[in-house]
């Protein structure tokens, strides 16, 4: 049942009908004046400015109704429209609705057929209301958990209630959203039904001689119909832009459920829209590459050409630098290039969007006032336009990313590497270089390791270390390690603080800068990367990591362990490596063991302590004495009631079943030890891995573990 209403609601509803009773008499009053003037028009200037006054009042009553934006400047495209206004929900209508988004959020129901029966009569009685459902600010969320939650008949009902009039929904701001909901959670359905499966067949309520539904495959296409011809300047526009992603997407049969695809179709503020149950349960689908039908390539293919042949060169370059037309150029291009140049054996075929963009690669580019150097030069410098020169590097053909490469990153890679813009493209480079290109690239870098870490660029050294193994470069390996421990000052004490800890020894060296916090959590986190990364690198670099491990003092390593997320899973990585040195991890629990209740009381250290229990007492390169573990465990029994107090002192417990160890002493130890050989006996995880790594690592940068989309840029350090 829904909510009293209070005193204070219905000052606000009593306020709201005021303010629609006064937009509607002012748009009464315009559309009598206008009337007016057209019965009594006789082609005077004075009319027309009166026309002109008037217009604006109804302009701007409707633009606050109807949330669209202010008119902007497009990016080409025919001249700005009439938008279609779909009317206003009543104050009854929207009161049922508030109770229909209630009861579903509290999903009070005895079974799953009783919510789909529910679910059936809401949307029986929003049947009409959906495109004022949509447009609605407050019910446009429901409409979303409407869609999550129907099946697939009710979306191919909606997306009839839709045709016609996609082009003004998607560039509204509250049905743009439901527009994406409803194209990704049919994406699904449309390779379930190329595989031969239906289940849109009508209930027995429904009339037996109402014709069938059409596939959702054709219902994508007619939609595409619908947009065909408004496509280039939708690029740019602030919602559609968004929906067109989502159906290049889905065009394309990537996966929708990962973090990089996920990042590409919803910007940072995007509200995430839960639901308790869904009719249609699909999560293998969106986890994997899906199959879609031949016309869907075909379609794909027929944007880009539309693109391509609407727009010219410096068009496409002046989108490239958009913050909103860069991202659909990305996927625009990578898609050129799968569904294109991978298919084609013609390299000088002047339709697809790359070759628009780079004319007559890889042979232009030797010339360096050539068009292709020119955009190549522009991009690498600009903080937009970068990152589609990213795309480029990674899913361009092997002949243009050597050329690339040869002709215009080669000779100045080490200064690329200093940009806080071009070293994120350098990045990329890095990434496609071969054994030697490499090799070349890191005697280049090595002597500028000083200015690397003065500009704080940790990112790109960690790359040079993770490249050098995949490489199997050892001798770079090497080299890059002692130019690390030189940037540091010749100490290889020194180097875990320095990376992890910048804050204490900037106390310890009596400097009083107070650098950015956001500034100084990535510095923190791209340094505890690198140390994770130079961990899990045998050789050189492991046993630098290891020896300044080893030599921090007790409260070093205490700050380490609850100081941040990052540094802490520096040392829950070195308990859980293999080393020769039999004393290392002793040496690392010893220091940590007078504080157990304080690292079981901290939200980082909590993991920390966590990760010894589950360390053997005994093993080959991994071992801490079953005494230390013992210890620990009587320090946290002792203060057991402040434990239980707080959310991660229960956790601690928990994990140490300290219940059982004080209750049953001996099957505490019988459980330890055993716990401890499974540990043993079990492989050891990869840093990429480990669950609670790969977390922290999507946590601190925001992204998924791919460069071009970490964009912590900083200018240096303070």
């Amino acid at each position: 049942m829904p909510k009293a209403r209070t005193k204070r609601q219905q000052i606000r509803d009593e306020r709201k009908a005021k303010r629609r009773d006064k937009a509607i008499a002012a748009y009464e009053t315009s559309k009598d004046a206008k009337r007016r003037r057209i019965d009594d028009a006789d082609g005077d200037g004075d009319a027309g400015g009166d026309a002109s006054g008037d217009t604006g009042v109804g302009d701007r009553e409707a633009v606050f109704e109807d949330g669209y934006e202010e008119p902007q400047p497009r990016h080409r495209g025919p001249p700005q429209a009439e938008r279609e206004f779909f009317g206003m929900l009543s104050d009854q209508e929207q009161e049922y609705f508030r109770s229909v988004d209630e009861q579903l959020d509290i999903d009070d129901f005895p079974s799953q057929e009783e919510r789909e029966l529910y679910l059936a009569s809401v949307f029986a009685e929003a049947q009409g209301k959906e495109l004022k459902l949509a447009c609605s600010q407050s019910c446009s969320r429901l409409m979303e958990r409407l869609i999550l939650m129907s099946n697939t008949r009710q979306k191919k009902m909606l997306f009839g209630q839709f045709a016609t009039h996609f082009m003004d929904l998607i560039q509204h701001r509250f049905a743009s959203h439901c527009c994406e909901t409803l194209f990704l959670q049919s994406a699904p359905i449309v390779s379930r039904e190329l595989g031969g499966v239906r289940d849109d067949a009508p209930s027995e309520s429904i009339d037996p001689s109402e014709p069938p539904l059409p596939f959702m495959e054709e219902l994508f296409l007619l939609t595409l119909d619908e947009l065909e011809g408004h496509l280039v300047f939708l690029l740019s526009d602030k919602f559609a832009s968004h929906t067109l992603r989502v159906l290049l997407i889905i065009l394309s049969g990537r996966p929708l459920g990962q973090a990089q695809t996920k990042f590409l179709i919803h910007s940072k503020r995007k509200e995430q829209i839960s639901v308790p149950w869904t009719s249609d349960n699909l999560p293998d689908l969106n986890a994997h590459v899906r199959a879609v039908p031949a016309s869907f390539n075909l379609a794909a293919k027929k944007i880009i050409a539309d693109t391509v042949s609407d727009m010219s060169v410096s068009e496409l370059r002046v989108l490239a630098q958009h913050p909103t037309g860069n991202p659909v150029l990305q996927l625009l291009l990578e898609l050129d290039v799968s569904l294109n140049l991978k298919a084609s054996d013609d390299e000088s075929d002047g339709t697809t969007l790359m070759w628009r963009l780079l004319p007559g690669v890889p042979a232009s580019l030797k010339d360096p006032t050539s068009s292709a150097s020119d955009f190549v030069n522009t991009m690498l410098y600009h903080p937009v336009g970068s990152r589609l020169l990213e795309t480029i590097i990674t899913h361009c053909p092997g002949k243009i990313f050597k050329a690339l490469y040869k002709n215009v990153f080669g000779t100045r890679i080490h200064s690329l590497m200093r940009n806080y813009i071009a070293c994120y493209p350098a990045i990329r480079i890095l990434n496609r270089l071969s054994k030697e290109d490499l090799v070349d690239a890191v005697q280049k870098s090595s002597p500028e390791f000083g200015k690397f870490i003065t500009l704080s660029r940790l990112d790109v050294i960690q790359v040079l270390f993770e490249r050098c193994q995949a490489r199997q470069a050892t001798a770079e390996l090497e080299r890059l390690t002692n130019a690390l421990i030189e940037a540091f000052g010749s100490d290889r004490k020194s180097l875990v603080p320095k990376l992890c800890l910048p804050q204490s020894l900037e106390a310890e060296d009596g400097k009083e800068h107070e650098p950015d916090q956001k500034k100084q959590s990535a510095v923190i986190s791209h340094g505890a990367h690198l140390t994770t990364a130079m961990m899990s690198i045998p050789g050189a670099p492991h046993q630098a990591i290891q020896t300044s491990l080893a030599s921090l003092p007790e409260e070093l390593i205490l700050q380490l362990a609850t100081s941040s997320a990052p540094a802490s899973y520096v040392l829950v990585t070195a308990l859980s490596t293999p080393t020769k040195n039999k004393a290392f991890h002793k040496t690392l629990v010893a220091a940590l063991r007078p504080h157990a209740f304080e690292l079981a009381m901290s939200t980082h250290g909590n993991k920390v302590i966590n990760s010894i229990i589950s360390t053997p007492s005994k093993g080959d390169g991994i071992s801490i004495p079953f005494h230390i573990k013992e210890s620990m465990m009587e320090q946290l029994g002792q203060r057991e009631p402040e434990l239980r107090d707080s959310f991660e002192g229960r956790r601690a417990w928990r994990t140490w079943k300290g219940d059982l160890w004080r209750n049953r002493r001996r099957e505490w130890i019988s459980w330890a030890k055993e716990i401890a050989d499974l540990a043993a006996i079990a492989p050891p995880q990869s840093r990429r891995d480990r669950n609670g790594y790969a977390a922290i690592r999507m946590e601190d940068t925001g992204k998924d573990n791919d460069f071009s989309r970490k964009r912590k840029r900083f200018d240096g350090a303070s």
